[in-house]
């Protein structure tokens, strides 16, 4: 009986080089496995693979030496222990994420949940070639946003309050971008070299910032054959609503006018960056 190898990758099963043999990919989200995953993830691969795994550079887990004929077997099992496979080919791939805010003290934002949300909106969705996202919740950009198709790195936009301050002079010492100048007590802050990353306002002793966490989102990454660095149109986005309109557009953009086959990239490169910003800000409008 013929295989169906095509079917096969989209669930997650990759060939090897050994015949008949197979790489499993597993569903992670934003780089979090639970203790009882990890478990069934331990057993499987001992009774099924060759005794380990493979982690690879985006938060995957990946069993390899599956054999074909216990590809059935080995799903089952996996499921008895919440871990379902991952995919592969032209769709939308694991949502990378550091841990975010909730233990980060630098996060700016929740990314772990942010990847949850994403995962459930976006993950597996048929297009034209893989779209990747990553999401990194501070200026540190431990997840490298700017990888990806599209990148999501959490911001602070701060207002200072005098009432509050102290003028001991931490917030101007602390800012790596210069962006903090003090004047007879009176703290500046030049919004065209802020970059969002909210260490004045995490270093402050007496609570003097008020902050709004946003997202600073970055388009066409790409990391491979061909580096290309995201950029980003709308410099500091607010509302999460916003946020999800903005996504929704761009995987919208790249199933309209993408080649089969061609990364995100190439094709705001063939179809003009002009045509993609035009999308992008009407859904932001919207």
């Amino acid at each position: 009986m013929a295989v169906d190898y095509a079917t096969l990758k989209k669930g997650g099963f990759m060939r090897q080089k050994q015949k008949n043999h197979f790489s499993l990919r597993l569903r992670v989200v934003g780089g979090q496995v639970t203790a009882r995953q990890l478990a069934k993830i331990s057993e499987v691969a001992d009774q099924y693979g060759h005794g380990y795994v493979h982690l690879t550079s985006r938060q995957g887990v990946e069993i390899p030496f599956i054999r074909l004929e216990d590809i059935d077997e080995v799903k089952e099992a996996l499921a008895e222990g919440d871990v379902a496979p991952g995919v592969c080919g032209p769709r939308v791939r694991t949502i990378t994420a550091c841990q975010g805010s909730e233990t980060c003290p630098n996060g700016c934002i929740e990314s772990e949940k942010l990847a949850q949300e994403l995962d459930q909106r976006y993950f597996g969705r048929e297009l034209p070639h893989k779209f990747k996202f990553g999401i990194t919740a501070c200026q540190n950009n431990c997840l490298k946003a700017e990888e990806n198709d599209l990148g999501i790195k959490g911001g602070l936009k701060v207002d200072w309050k005098k009432e509050s301050c102290i003028n001991c002079g931490l917030c101007a010492k602390v800012c790596r971008e210069k962006a903090i100048t003090i004047t007879d007590g009176v703290v500046e802050i030049d919004r065209e070299k802020c970059n969002y990353c909210g260490r004045c306002a995490f270093g402050c002793p007496t609570d003097s910032f008020d902050t709004i966490p946003g997202y600073i989102v970055s388009f066409g990454g790409l990391f491979g054959n061909h580096i290309s660095k995201g950029e980003p149109i709308i410099p500091f986005i607010e509302d999460h609503d916003k946020l999800m309109k903005v996504c929704d557009a761009t995987i919208g953009f790249f199933n309209e006018h993408a080649n089969p086959g061609e990364r995100f990239k190439f094709t705001i490169e063939r179809v003009g960056r002009q045509e993609l910003e035009k999308a992008v800000r009407e859904a932001y409008n919207s």
